[in-house]
């Protein structure tokens, strides 16, 4: 997941960083022209001494320093203490050198003077340690900017986001009912003031969704539940007719427990439709809520010789809403049996995990991570009766909503296996709730 940060923050370390590099780049700057001014100054110091000191030597040979044959010529220092040049010094060409002596920066001009040469040894050390004392204190210096650079930037910034985290703030508080909007005469900035004016615009179009899909649950819910409350009474009112024979009580059975589901599907879909909060959950027998989901696909799986395997014990229970999970098993049902020509159809309950396989067809793995997305459907194969492929994505929808973790494992021909992870219920609810109910 990629990291996020605040404004705020974001606007510090941006002010920082830039602030940062400017003042090292203006030490570096700064320290760079004071070397090299430094070496001119050294330069004409240098070529001044020489000036005067040749100048010297020739109106007087007595000044002369001692003939060093090892240099080939005369050695002289500027300072009061001796210099022992080493050898290399002799190969060097006329000019001004600097050389490392003794852990010393020292510099030596050299210049032809009569049948040899003239070395001139000068030490500058106790001036270069004082350059490079002030040098350290001008990066201490900016080390220091730089904190408070640092300091003043986070200070700085909240400033400049104060309004935007207010403004946040206000659009947390907002829910989805119809509500005072927010005032744009709070903020000082035009920016904010149009992004005011746009969440207010946004969310009175949403509350006015929001209210236009409850009216219409609230009328669905209603339109159909009268029907499909006409349905049971008559299907009951049938069931006490001894005149029906065994085959049209089977049918009026069919269409009493198709309106079970029907409305369990309604209930579920308002569910849905209602706000994120509302979630309604008691304890449920897994083993009889798979028995009741199972018997509405009882024809057609024995028509297909498909073999219905139930591994749960009877007295496993679980927390979820009885209409949600009516849906979620109805349609892994269906979507299992549309792809099974004979075979097994195990279920099983192990470690909160709900498994349901089956030796089907199996799914092509381009097409596994799309089975959930509405209206998908993987390319047909032979003698497989296809949905809309809306099914497997309300189970998606459902398992999101209540915090159901749902896997599918599937190969080609080897079939599939849907897990789902259900919270289970304790001994002591499955004792208060599950035997009261």
């Amino acid at each position: 997941m990629r990291a996020r940060h605040s404004l705020r923050f974001k606007v510090a370390v941006g002010f920082s960083v830039l602030t940062i590099a400017l003042l090292v780049a203006q030490a570096l700057g700064v320290r760079a022209l004071a070397e090299a001014q430094e070496e001119r100054l050294i330069t004409a110091l240098v070529d001044d001494d020489m000036t005067s000191v040749t100048k010297a030597y020739r109106s007087d040979p007595v000044l002369l320093p001692p003939f060093d044959a090892r240099m080939r010529g005369y050695v002289s220092t500027a300072d009061r203490l001796p210099v022992a040049l080493p050898a290399s010094v002799a190969a060097l060409p006329d000019g001004v050198h600097e050389i490392i002596l003794d852990g010393r920066e020292i510099h030596v001009a050299v210049a032809p003077f009569a049948a040899g040469r003239l070395y001139r040894v000068y030490n500058f050390s106790a001036y270069e340690r004082r350059f490079k004392d002030v040098v350290d204190a001008l990066m201490v210096v900016t080390g220091l900017f730089a904190l408070l650079t640092i300091w003043l930037a986070f200070g700085l910034s909240g400033l400049l986001v104060r309004q935007v985290a207010g403004l946040a703030k206000q659009v947390k508080t907002l829910g989805s009912e119809p509500s005072a909007p927010i005032q744009p005469g709070k903020f000082d900035e035009t920016e904010l003031v149009a992004l005011v004016d746009a969440f207010n615009d946004y969310h009175r179009r949403m509350a006015e969704m929001i209210a236009r899909e409850k009216e219409f649950t609230g009328n669905v819910s209603h339109e159909l539940r009268t029907p499909l409350t006409a349905i049971k009474t008559s299907c009951e009112l049938l069931e006490q007719d001894a005149s029906m024979g065994h085959k049209a009580r089977t049918r009026v059975a069919q269409i009493d427990r198709a309106a079970d589901n029907m409305r369990q599907f309604v209930n579920a879909l308002l569910t849905l439709a209602r706000e994120p909060g509302t979630r309604e959950t008691v304890c449920v027998r897994l083993a009889a809520a798979v028995e009741e989901a199972l018997a509405p696909f009882s024809d057609r799986l024995a028509a297909k010789g498909i073999e219905i395997t139930v591994e749960i014990p009877p007295d496993q229970s679980v927390m979820a809403n009885p209409s949600a999970l009516a849906i979620v098993l109805s349609n892994l049902i269906d979507n299992a049996e549309r792809h099974m020509e004979g075979g097994r159809l195990r279920f099983s309950y192990d470690q909160r995990w709900l498994r349901i396989e089956d030796t089907g067809s199996g799914i092509a793995p381009g097409a596994a991570p799309h089975v959930f997305d509405r209206f998908y459907q993987a390319d047909p194969l032979p003698d497989v009766r296809h949905g809309v492929g809306i099914g497997l994505s309300i189970v998606k929808k459902i398992a999101d909503r209540y915090g159901w973790r749902i896997e599918l494992e599937s190969a080609p021909s080897r079939g599939t296996c849907v897990s789902l992870l259900l919270p289970d219920a304790s001994r002591a609810r499955v004792t208060s709730a599950c035997d009261a109910s």
